[in-house]
């Protein structure tokens, strides 16, 4: 049998596929996959480009991503890298499924990982802050008919700047074992009825993104207050911070190199 990568011409390579190494940015709807990593009977991103990518380029590939993200988790600037040549953009989106878009390709020094390399990661979360669902918000963004005190939800992203101890942030049964973060930006934006969470930290944790914006909630609708949020940066246990958002309303929104 010969293997799916024997189909594509010569015509959609730009260089040998043994050489060199690529740097692709893609983005992609998270919806429909059980999240980035390759799992057994499961459709995943990074099995997909996988497949796509050994179709066009006819040689095996072994992917290095800079955002392992979650099921349902989008993305709007997901950097991966491997060793091989650059497809052409056309040819690679063609065989890719259409939630999955390849934005850029570049050839990169023979060292680079783009999981590695990354000096910090971005992300957005959104949430639709009114009365009435929309249709065409499902599955993009958090819908919260409740009142937001949106002075509120600012204070507390002030709070994040600067080297934190985030366990109160991530599932106690973690791989992790580093618990401080160190974020370069945090703040909420609104535009019309949504309001945008953005983050910029060196290193994110398990499901701390959604947990703080979860707990962001809490706050605006005042449950808690934002002192009492300040003091989850302390260490403080999983058990004190609040429900974990949806992951249908994160996106990876940049890596920075």
């Amino acid at each position: 049998m010969r293997p799916r990568w024997s189909t594509s011409s010569s015509s959609d390579l730009r260089a040998p596929a043994e050489s060199g190494r690529a740097k692709l940015v893609l983005e992609y709807d998270g919806g429909p996959f059980a999240g980035w990593a390759e799992q057994p009977g499961r459709r995943t991103v990074a099995g997909e480009l996988r497949l796509a990518l050994e179709t066009v380029l006819r040689a095996p590939v072994h992917l290095s991503v800079a955002g392992r993200t979650d099921r349902g988790v989008h993305a709007l600037g997901q950097v991966v890298s491997y060793a091989g040549a650059l497809p052409r953009l056309r040819s690679v989106n063609a065989v890719l499924p259409g939630e999955i878009s390849v934005l850029f390709a570049e050839e990169v020094p023979e060292d680079f990982s783009a999981r590695h390399a990354a000096l910090s990661r971005s992300y957005l979360y959104r949430v639709l802050a009114r009365r009435s669902p929309s249709p065409f918000e499902r599955g993009r963004a958090l819908h919260w008919p409740h009142a937001i005190d949106f002075d509120a939800l600012q204070a507390c992203a002030t709070a994040l700047a600067g080297t934190h101890d985030f366990t109160a942030f991530t599932p106690t049964d973690t791989y992790h074992t580093r618990f401080d973060r160190r974020v370069l930006a945090a703040g909420w934006d609104q535009v019309g009825d949504t309001l945008e969470f953005r983050i910029e930290a060196d290193a994110f944790m398990r499901q701390m993104n959604r947990t703080l914006v979860g707990t962001m909630l809490e706050v605006a609708g005042g449950r808690r207050s934002v002192d009492d949020f300040a003091a989850l940066l302390t260490g403080a246990p999983r058990s004190s911070a609040g429900k974990t958002a949806p992951s249908h309303g994160l996106y990876l929104a940049a890596v920075r190199y």
